[in-house]
């Protein structure tokens, strides 16, 4: 049998080494004087999408241009990522993120600064439209089927991992059914020349 994938849908991780106890306290202290902006968050705290130019994310903004050019060289594109825009999101216990995409990008992602265990999975969807026609009764005790058949990814938050993923796939995050808060960073990638 000849066996071929033609329409993967990648998405992207890679765990960095950053001061997140540093990026914690300037979140914290922007939520204390900022009411922030309400956008698919529920019960949480979203910040203004400037963040990307406050110096003291520089560690992490430079951690995000390395890994979306790496995903440029991976996907043959051209020119090179432009960063348009940035912000965090604070989940407090109850908090959680509205199904969404990222419309007038290319790439988007999250970075988890703080996240507890039971905190809220990020759930990507299956984005072909035409996959929902049919759903296909599975065999059961088999153990789970091979990735390219899920009908939705879970992937649970860990501090200091990056993930992309294309700007179209729709995605919620789970309620936050820890104690604590969770804090992560959403940010939206272009291709430089594309519409900037």
């Amino acid at each position: 049998m000849i066996k071929a994938a033609y329409f993967p849908t990648i998405i992207y991780a890679k765990d960095v080494n950053l001061d997140n106890r540093l990026f914690e306290r300037e979140v914290l202290a922007w939520a204390d004087k900022d009411k922030g902006v309400k956008r698919t968050n529920v019960n949480g705290w979203h910040s203004t999408t400037n963040m990307h130019e406050i110096p003291v994310f520089n560690p992490l903004v430079n951690e995000l241009f390395k890994m979306q050019s790496e995903i440029f060289q991976e996907e043959w594109l051209d020119s090179e990522p432009f960063l348009g825009n940035m912000w965090a999101n604070i989940n407090p216990p109850g908090g959680y993120n509205r199904p969404h995409l990222h419309p007038n990008s290319h790439f988007s992602g999250v970075y988890y600064i703080k996240a507890p265990e039971n905190s809220g999975q990020i759930v990507f969807n299956e984005p072909r439209s035409a996959a929902h026609m049919v759903m296909p009764k599975r065999k059961e005790n088999k153990g789970e089927p091979p990735s390219h058949l899920w009908r939705e990814v879970r992937v649970d938050p860990k501090e200091g991992r990056i993930i992309i993923f294309p700007a179209w796939l729709w995605h919620c995050v789970e309620p936050n059914l820890s104690n604590e808060i969770r804090i992560s960073v959403s940010f939206n990638f272009l291709q430089k020349g594309f519409n900037v």
